[in-house]
């Protein structure tokens, strides 16, 4: 049997908390769905601004309802059924939104899809998960009689999120409405502030709603407690960004480290007026703690945090506050106050183990994946596969990663997948793909590759077959052409550490 660790001074309010015959703790009077959740929003600031779309049009409450309700009818005068998957292939937007609520309020289920896949990538994830409708870029969102499904339950599935997997293919995480709600409550929790305040939040999504941050951990729980959402069309629209918080006063702030590091060295950056904003937060990628000062620096009246998350943890699993930023920037923080920690085999010196994750925002396992379920999903615990230290205070610190995975400013990238894809490359004989530090990204792609007997390698037809196959971000930006075979093991096994350590990567090639 698992014990959870002790929480340590953990520092987020328990109060609320509940926790069953089997110890797993969770939030006392939810709502039951994300459509009751909505509904109660829309009655209490039907007038109030809930959507703005930087650069282009504002809704309110009652229009984001009204709208909404005429796509779910719409959905159902095109066959998709209660349960059906339905696949959302846009980009950041208001129809986005109206979307995913019009899939809601249909009773349908959600398949984000990451905008920047492949064709090839983009069938997988629509096949698998058997969707019956595609809202589709440039096409009409469907119209139609207003239709409202409101007897879901919290264990209903509302939406099933893609996540790489380290066999290459994607697995869809299965993400229920108490999961989604569990998460919009410890992002709350995470603002420290009074709940009569929430009408006065603003938050700016700048990373993608296909994404669990921009989606559960922002749109969700602004919309919740009757604030307001800005949407930036990607996180590079920096011009919206000083739209956003210069003109339009938005006060909350959540992005990746590579961005607060482009965007402080912007020269508009200095003529920016920050006062109003009180809430900056970062998550998805390594940050240094002179990077975290700078941030601090840049926005004086801000309170900074970093959040820790995966897709199956519905976002957020800790999150490490302002008090704590700087000294321990180092850690991904505490727990969130329904969510308990543990790690598996734990080394006897140092303490490290496979960190697993219990509590209501673990989603309900993969899509049609029963063996990947049976394997992470174990006893009520998410075996994250990240490998990490729990110190006597709470904090978590992830020390390594067990699932090979390469995180580019917040974009997860597994090397198995991009190794596939170069096994298939010209003059390519094997490869191996691992991480390259980087200062404003975190890490970058690099790959390894021995040339075929008696074949010259052309770096430039490598990567042709790589932007072919693959996400931009996937595509390897640092190559290095090794004549010597690829260290290994007696046993076969590839040694990436020994290989990180031997390359001489260079300037990047892109």
């Amino acid at each position: 049997m698992i014990e959870p660790l002790p929480r340590g001074r953990n520092p987020f309010d328990e109060m609320g908390v509940a926790r069953d015959a089997q110890g797993r703790a969770h939030y006392r009077a939810r709502p039951d769905s994300l459509v009751a959740m909505l509904k109660a929003s829309v009655e209490r600031e039907t007038q109030a601004r809930a959507l703005v779309e930087v650069g282009g049009s504002t809704i309110t409450y009652g229009e984001l309802w009204e709208r909404a309700t005429r796509v779910a009818g719409g959905l159902r005068g095109l066959g998709v059924q209660r349960g059906d998957r339905v696949a959302l292939r846009l980009a950041n937007s208001i129809d986005w939104v109206l979307a995913f609520f019009g899939a809601q309020l249909a009773g349908a289920v959600v398949v984000p899809v990451n905008t920047r896949f492949t064709e090839e990538e983009v069938a997988y994830v629509v096949e698998d998960s058997g969707a019956a409708f595609t809202f589709a870029p440039g096409a009409a969102l469907p119209d139609g009689a207003p239709l409202v499904v409101e007897d879901l339950v919290p264990d209903d599935l509302a939406a099933i999120f893609y996540t790489s997997g380290t066999t290459g293919f994607p697995k869809g995480a299965m993400t229920t409405h108490a999961n989604f709600l569990t998460n919009s409550e410890n992002a709350f929790r995470c603002l420290s502030v009074d709940r009569s305040e929430g009408p006065e939040i603003s938050t700016l999504v700048s990373v993608p709603l296909f994404h669990v941050t921009g989606c559960n951990s922002q749109l969700i729980p602004v919309l919740e407690m009757g604030g307001r959402v800005e949407i930036l069309s990607g996180p590079l629209d920096l011009d919206g960004f000083f739209e956003a918080v210069g003109s339009h006063g938005v006060n909350q702030l959540v992005s990746v480290p590579a961005i607060y590091h482009a965007l402080v060295r912007h020269p508009k950056f200095a003529e920016l007026d920050v006062s109003g904003v009180r809430w900056v937060s970062y998550g998805g990628a390594p940050i240094s703690e002179s990077l975290v000062e700078r941030i601090k620096e840049a926005f004086p009246g801000a309170r900074v945090g970093n959040g820790f998350g995966l897709t199956e943890t519905s976002s957020l699993t800790s999150f490490l506050p302002h008090e704590e930023a700087a000294a321990h920037a180092d850690s991904v923080g505490f727990a969130m106050p329904v969510v308990d920690v543990a790690l598996d085999e734990p080394d006897p010196r140092t303490g490290v183990g496979e960190l697993l994750v219990r509590g209501p925002n673990v989603v309900a396992g993969y899509w049609n994946k029963p063996q990947a379920t049976a394997e992470t999903f174990v006893d009520g615990w998410l075996h994250t596969g990240d490998v990490a230290r729990v110190d006597a205070d709470g904090l978590i610190y992830i020390v390594d990663r067990k699932k090979d995975m390469i995180n580019r400013g917040g974009e997860n990238v597994y090397s198995i997948e991009v190794e596939n894809v170069l096994a298939g490359a010209p003059a390519v004989g094997e490869a191996a793909v691992v991480a390259v530090p980087d200062e404003m990204m975190g890490e970058k792609v690099g790959a390894v590759i021995v040339a075929l007997p008696g074949r010259q390698l052309d770096v430039n037809a490598v990567l042709g077959h790589c932007r072919a196959h693959l996400a931009d971000f996937k595509v390897p930006q640092y190559i290095a052409v090794r004549e010597d075979p690829l260290p290994r093991n007696p046993g076969g096994k590839l040694l990436k550490a020994h290989l990180r350590e031997e390359t001489r990567w260079g300037k990047p090639l892109r």
